[in-house]
C-alpha cells in the first residue's frame, strides 16, 4: 500500500488494495521555480545532507571510505541492532554507512526548511510517501519513492549536530571509538 500525504507531518493515511486515494494534491501556489509549461518546481530550502549507504560489513567499508584523502570519522554508534558511521569527506554531504540498509544501496537524504511544504511538492511531482514521519536524532523525516522505485528521504533538521554531540559525550556507551 502507498500513503497519502496530508500536509501534516505527524499524520498520513495508507492507501492500498481497492482503496484509491485519488489524484495527488497540487502543490500550494507559488512554490518552487517555474521552468516553463508543465514543469515541476524545485524544493525550497533544500540541502543534500546525507548519503545513507547500505553495507554488509561496516568495518571493511569504513576503512575504505577513511582511506580517501581528507576523510575522517565524525561519529559511529551501535544501537538498536544497527552499526552506523558518519564519514566526513571534506565536502557535503556526510556519508552514513549503515548495516541495516540494503547492501550497496544509496538513499539521498535532503534537509528541508519545511517538511509539509516539501511533502506537497513531492506529491505534485508524482512521488509517493513510503514511510514517516520517522523520528531521527536530528528531526522528523519522511521516505518517498517515485514510480521507478527510486527513493529519497527528506528531513527537517530541528537538532543539528545531535549525533556529533552524543559522540563527544564520554559516557555514551553506544559510541564506537
Amino acid at each position: 500500500p502507498r500513503a497519502r500525504w496530508t500536509g501534516r507531518s505527524a499524520s498520513f493515511r495508507r492507501c492500498g488494495g481497492g482503496d484509491d486515494c485519488g489524484p495527488p494534491e497540487a502543490a500550494p501556489p507559488g512554490l518552487g521555480r517555474d521552468r516553463g509549461p508543465g514543469a515541476i518546481g524545485s524544493l525550497l530550502g533544500v540541502e543534500l545532507r546525507f548519503l545513507y549507504v547500505g553495507t554488509s560489513d561496516t568495518e571493511r567499508d569504513l576503512a575504505t571510505w577513511l582511506a580517501l584523502p581528507g576523510a575522517r570519522l565524525r561519529w559511529r554508534f551501535r544501537r538498536f541492532g544497527a552499526d552506523v558511521a558518519a564519514i566526513d569527506t571534506g565536502a557535503a554531504p556526510l556519508v552514513l554507512l549503515a548495516d541495516h540498509r540494503p547492501d550497496r544501496s544509496v538513499l539521498p537524504i535532503f534537509a528541508v526548511d519545511d517538511l509539509d511544504t516539501a511533502g506537497h511538492q513531492l506529491v505534485a511531482a508524482g512521488w509517493n510517501l513510503e514511510a514517516g514521519p520517522l523520528a531521527t536524532p536530528e528531526g522528523d523525516a519522511t521516505l518517498w519513492a517515485d514510480g521507478t522505485g527510486s527513493e529519497i528521504a527528506i528531513l527537517k533538521v530541528d537538532r543539528p549536530g545531535a549525533l556529533d554531540h552524543a559522540f563527544g559525550a564520554a559516557d555514551n556507551t553506544y559510541a564506537v571509538r
